[in-house]
């Protein structure tokens, strides 16, 4: 099969690097790609991927099988609607059901209907009946632009001046969709865990569970981040995997079937795991990054099957089969991630790494490899257990260089999710 990836970042690397590996895969084309996919097939470059008219012509054209879409902008546009409009199968959500990501308002929503445990939450459309809300509330306080917004649109604090000055932002500028709208949440305390389920509109199948760590400094300082690493696996209570799947997957599964719009692609669902029990901050409808990277570097069974089954409603016939290895991802970003990340800085040494890389703010300049993006490079490191992955994937990333190159140095420093 000819199958188009959509997307550029680590994330994609790592669904394409699994994808060819599938003996159904006979071509693979990126759309746009980076450097490290366009060693795995051709890269389409130009063409904007949420102009969603013009990549389901563009695969029409290139006579494309399948279709896999990473990241999230192209999905909330509709882009699995245009494909399967012209009768090209494509792995994710449709508009609709893309919703549970594209409005946080909207998820909480079908949280509360499906009875999913999720934290209070309050969504307003003027600045200043958010601030009086936070003005009656004591801290700390979880502010969210309602809509997409590139991974900056939350804000934690405990500063009630920071939470106002915040929601103001959001509204004032559009954060997050041209409706805007700010949603204030209840802090919950827990450690976080990523569990990503593949989903058919009726069946689910939870996938490895990882950890992934958001903020930009050791011991989980500084600003937020689309994360810094991640491990997996992760140790975990023996029953909470059913739990999440009994309590959250299905339910949510459910009530998008009957509201019509029913849910095909990766549910990924972002947990609190508090003293009373996991609770969900968040739903993305995509594979998350840097997460996607240790999962399916774990994965032994064919991805490309697994995607097939959901978009043919024939997920109940699928057996996934994992490795026991741990696997520990390091996360290199540019000088200034997150505020303002420098670009056009050559990345050396990439030579000498023997385990996995996968590719996110990269660029090709003739010879040089440059980085182009935030975060820069995934650097994975595997073993029997966490501290020997851990120690080589520090081993790779160190053999990595680049000016200004910013790590965290406790990923995966414990195997303990409490």
């Amino acid at each position: 099969m000819k199958v188009l990836l959509v997307g550029s970042g680590a994330r994609e690397h790592a669904l394409g690097w699994k994808l060819v590996q599938s003996d159904h895969v006979d071509e693979l084309i990126s759309l746009p790609g980076n450097p490290g996919l366009a060693e795995l097939g051709a890269v389409i470059e130009g063409v904007d991927a949420t102009d969603v008219g013009a990549v389901a012509a563009l695969s029409r054209i290139q006579s494309i099988d399948f279709v896999v879409i990473g990241p999230e902008a192209p999905l909330a546009a509709g882009l699995v609607d245009a494909l399967t409009g012209l009768g090209i199968p494509a792995f994710g959500p449709t508009r609709a059901a893309a919703r549970l990501e594209s409005s946080k308002s909207f998820a909480k929503d079908v949280m509360i209907r499906s009875g999913v445990p999720t934290p209070m939450a309050w969504a307003f459309d003027h600045a200043g009946d958010a601030e009086q809300h936070i003005r009656s509330h004591p801290g700390p306080y979880v502010v969210k632009a309602d809509g997409l917004a590139g991974g900056k649109g939350v804000l934690v604090t405990g500063d009630r001046d920071d939470a106002i000055g915040w929601a103001h932002k959001c509204i004032a500028e559009g954060l997050g969709g041209k409706q805007p709208r700010v949603v204030i949440e209840e802090f919950v305390a827990g450690p976080e865990l990523s569990v990503f389920a593949i989903c058919d509109g009726t069946n689910s199948l939870l996938l490895e569970p990882a950890r992934d760590y958001k903020r930009i400094g050791d011991g989980d300082t500084g600003p937020n981040t689309g994360g810094m690493g991640s491990y997996s696996p992760v140790a975990l209570p023996a029953d909470l995997l059913d739990r999440v799947k009994r309590s959250v997957i299905d339910p949510v599964l459910t009530t998008m079937r009957a509201d019509g719009a029913p849910y095909v692609g990766v549910l990924y669902a972002g947990l609190v795991l508090t003293d009373d029990g996991p609770k969900v901050i968040e739903f993305n409808c995509r594979f998350g990054d840097p997460e996607t990277q240790v999962v399916l570097a774990r994965l032994n069974s064919d991805l490309f099957d697994v995607l097939h089954a959901a978009t043919s409603g024939s997920l109940a016939d699928i057996e996934l089969r994992w490795s026991p290895d741990s696997v520990v991802n390091v996360v290199l970003a540019a000088h200034g991630y997150p505020e303002s990340p420098r670009k056009g800085d050559v990345i050396t040494g990439l030579g000498d790494v023997t385990g996995l890389v996968f590719h996110a703010g990269t660029a090709r300049d003739g010879k040089h490899l440059r980085t182009a993006g935030g975060r820069v490079l995934s650097v994975l490191g595997s073993g029997p257990d966490l501290a020997t992955a851990r120690a080589n994937a520090y081993e790779a990333a160190d053999s990595i260089s680049f000016k200004g190159k910013t790590l965290r140095s406790d990923i995966a420093a414990s195997d303990s999710i409490d």
